[in-house]
């Protein structure tokens, strides 16, 4: 997605090179990766992303760099079978690609697509699939079809979800650097002066010295947001965790032990949605370590959020994320 590649791209930029965007637009089988992943490939040969998960990568890059070298841009058809021999195995993925191989859209297109995803704000950018490729970009996703039915792509770059992490700490602080790579938006309350001022937080995320539930209460939480309380303090915990049953958050989990846990339900008993808060926090990983914690508490948070038990996938038989095939004509993705 443009999401993924696009600090990439806006780098290589400012350095004056140019970039090639290479974007799955549309497939007539399986894939490991959604219509509109993306690849960037810049004038220094460096790249980043995928459009099939590493089948067919290589071919694309070959495809880009003739671009890169003054080829006209084209929608490319690719496939994993094109370099394997006749009795080698075809891979499940096997379907035909369609990838569009174009240079990164000019500055005006650039510097909305950059402002969109550093605000959070909803953005729709289409492309033409027929020459010249024109992009354009709309604040709405009720984007009218073109006039004269040409085919197109539209991207919905839609707002990050929030993860509230309820607690200034040093686990919080591992967590939040992990959230920037899931495009997540990490907000870390703590009314305490002295840990909000720690300087252990990424730039990336919003450090808050605030009650956790004065800042729910007046932040608007959506189903695809989380909350997680870490401080281990019942003062600051309880009164986030009764915030957050209130809300529209998809999941509220509490960081502790068994334990602690059980006296927490009982302090909190006869609270209206004590059934959706979820605690301990995280799925058994068996780590000890600050980063395993870490790793554990965002799992459920994925987990949950794609509507998953966070099992092992060879204990599960619901359907691992391949794309089904689908038309790019109006296609729009996330």
């Amino acid at each position: 997605m443009l999401r993924e590649v696009w600090p990439f791209v806006q780098v290589k930029y400012d350095a004056g090179q140019e970039v090639v965007l290479a974007r799955l637009v549309d497939r007539d089988g399986l894939g490991a990766r959604p219509l509109g992943a993306t690849m960037a490939i810049a004038e220094d040969g460096t790249w980043r992303g995928s459009v099939s998960g590493g089948c067919v990568e290589g071919i694309v890059l070959d495809a880009a760099r003739a671009v890169l070298d003054g080829a006209e841009p084209q929608v490319a058809t690719v496939s994993p079978t094109a370099h394997l021999m006749p009795w080698e195995e075809t891979p499940a993925c096997a379907g035909e690609l369609r990838v569009l191989l174009t240079r990164a859209p000019d500055a005006p297109v650039r510097a909305a697509i950059a402002s969109a995803l550093a605000d959070d704000r909803l953005l729709a950018v289409r492309i033409e699939l027929e020459p010249p490729y024109s992009w354009s970009v709309t604040t709405t996703a009720a984007w009218p079809p073109s006039g004269d039915g040409s085919p197109v792509f539209v991207e919905e770059l839609r707002p990050r979800s929030t993860l509230v992490l309820v607690g200034a700490t040093d686990l919080a602080a591992t967590m939040a650097r992990m959230v920037e790579s899931l495009h997540r938006r990490a907000v870390i309350l703590d009314p305490r002066p002295e840990h909000v001022t720690s300087g252990a937080f990424p730039a990336t995320c919003e450090v808050v010295r605030a009650w956790p539930d004065q800042w729910i209460a007046g932040n608007r939480l959506r189903a695809e947001d989380a909350v997680v309380t870490l401080t281990h303090d019942p003062r600051i915990d309880d009164r986030a965790i009764r915030a957050a049953l209130e809300s529209e958050a998809g999941h509220v989990a509490a960081l502790g032990s068994r334990t602690t846990h059980a006296r927490r339900l009982r302090r909190l008993a006869g609270t209206p949605g004590l059934n959706r808060l979820s605690g301990p926090a995280g799925l058994d990983l068996g780590g000890a370590s600050l980063a395993e914690t870490a790793l554990s508490i965002l799992a459920e948070v994925v987990a949950v959020g794609n509507a998953r038990s966070g099992q092992r996938l060879r204990e599960v038989n619901t359907q691992i994320r391949v794309m089904a095939p689908a038309s790019c004509s109006g296609a729009a993705v996330s």
